[in-house]
């Protein structure tokens, strides 16, 4: 290859280098996206547990490559746009078309509707994210995060399958559970990030055997704990929304 002069300087001087990419965040990133294209394909093909439990793999593995990311220092922009574009698959279109296929078909206009708005509602709160990361509050999140939405539609799709009832028998529910996270995920109401959380500094004993508490508590029974979890905390939002509004009408003057 030929450099110009004027890049021939910049070589000598060290200041003009190749750009590359982050091998190890982005790999999980890359493990995240599969997790929401094989869960396509399984609902496809008519497996829906399986569908489902891609869907938590990939939320697990989304959750994983930021933090990785950061304690290696190994954060780029090419990773925060490949990771929006994983969780748009993973925690938009996946689980939308999951719903679809499992419950909402057999519902016509009213079913595909459901799952657009499921659908747009991610790419919606991702844009958003995107926009606004410099300005909000760390500690909490404007709007039900998509995870935590693709776990609702996961968590009812896996804990409906394990008690051998078909989806199109609860079509309604699944409906409403899919219209209520697409419209949460763009809502202003505020979710505990759990960002302000120092993976680094030590902690009491006790934290520690909480831990492995909840892990033994999930394992008793994954797709209702799971479930029961992501309903709490989809619900907490609008509780501390509520909390908030009612402080705040208190503290007004008569």
């Amino acid at each position: 290859m030929i450099y110009e002069p004027d890049q021939q300087r910049l070589l000598s001087k060290g200041r003009f280098r190749k750009r590359g990419i982050y091998l190890l965040p982005n790999l999980f990133t890359t493990a995240a996206l599969f997790a929401g294209f094989y869960a396509i394909v399984q609902a496809m093909n008519g497996r829906f547990e399986y569908a489902a439990v891609a869907i938590f793999v990939g939320m697990v593995l989304d959750g994983l490559d930021g933090r990785i990311a950061r304690l290696t220092h190994a954060q780029s922009a090419f990773g925060a746009e490949y990771d929006s574009l994983s969780d748009m698959v993973s925690f938009g279109a996946a689980p939308a078309l999951v719903i679809y296929v499992w419950a909402l078909k057999g519902m016509g206009k009213l079913g595909w509707i459901a799952a657009f708005i499921y659908c747009a509602g991610a790419a919606l709160r991702l844009a958003r994210f995107n926009t606004t990361l410099d300005v909000q509050d760390k500690r909490y999140f404007q709007g039900l995060p998509s995870p935590a939405a693709a776990a609702l539609i996961a968590g009812l799709v896996w804990v409906v399958h394990d008690a051998g009832i078909e989806g199109p028998d609860i079509r309604w529910v699944a409906w409403v559970v899919t219209v209520f996270a697409g419209l949460s995920m763009v809502s202003n109401v505020p979710f505990y990030s759990g960002k302000d959380i120092n993976l680094k500094k030590s902690v009491p004993f006790v934290a520690l055997l909480l831990l492995v508490l909840s892990f033994v508590l999930v394992s008793t029974d994954p797709p209702k704990v799971l479930f029961g979890l992501f309903v709490l905390y989809a619900l907490s939002g609008y509780g501390m929304w509520l909390w908030s509004f009612a402080r705040r009408r208190t503290r007004r003057p008569a």
